[in-house]
């Protein structure tokens, strides 16, 4: 059975950084692309970012320049470091990794709130 685990949301003020993390542990034989997505109340969920196997980054117009995603393979890991944030950022942001050339899977979703 595959988990993906996440942490580093929070509150945080206009301007400041923060930094998420996802673990994912279990029967796990490949690791593909990873990434992250948010939702923001009454809106769908979006990509915010992801990263492939060879290390290809693919980035949302309204993060570039702020947000960086990086992975370790081996430790099965990915995080997503944020800065200059902005009220705008507010939402769940989900970890979401393709495992065992076989599916999605998505962590239980973190809370990052940005005040004015």
């Amino acid at each position: 059975q595959v988990q993906l685990v996440e942490s580093g949301g929070g509150l945080v003020q206009a301007g400041g950084s923060l930094r998420l993390s996802c673990a994912a542990s279990g029967s796990i034989f490949s690791i593909n692309t990873m990434g992250w997505y948010r939702q923001a109340p009454g809106k769908q969920r979006e990509l915010v970012a992801n990263i492939g196997s060879g290390g290809r980054t693919n980035y949302a117009d309204s993060v570039k320049g702020r947000f960086t995603i990086s992975r370790d393979g081996a430790k099965k890991t990915t995080d997503l470091q944020m800065n200059s944030l902005i009220p705008e950022d507010t939402a769940v942001y989900y970890c979401c990794i393709y495992i065992n050339n076989e599916r999605f899977y998505w962590g239980q979703g973190t809370q990052v709130t940005v005040s004015p």
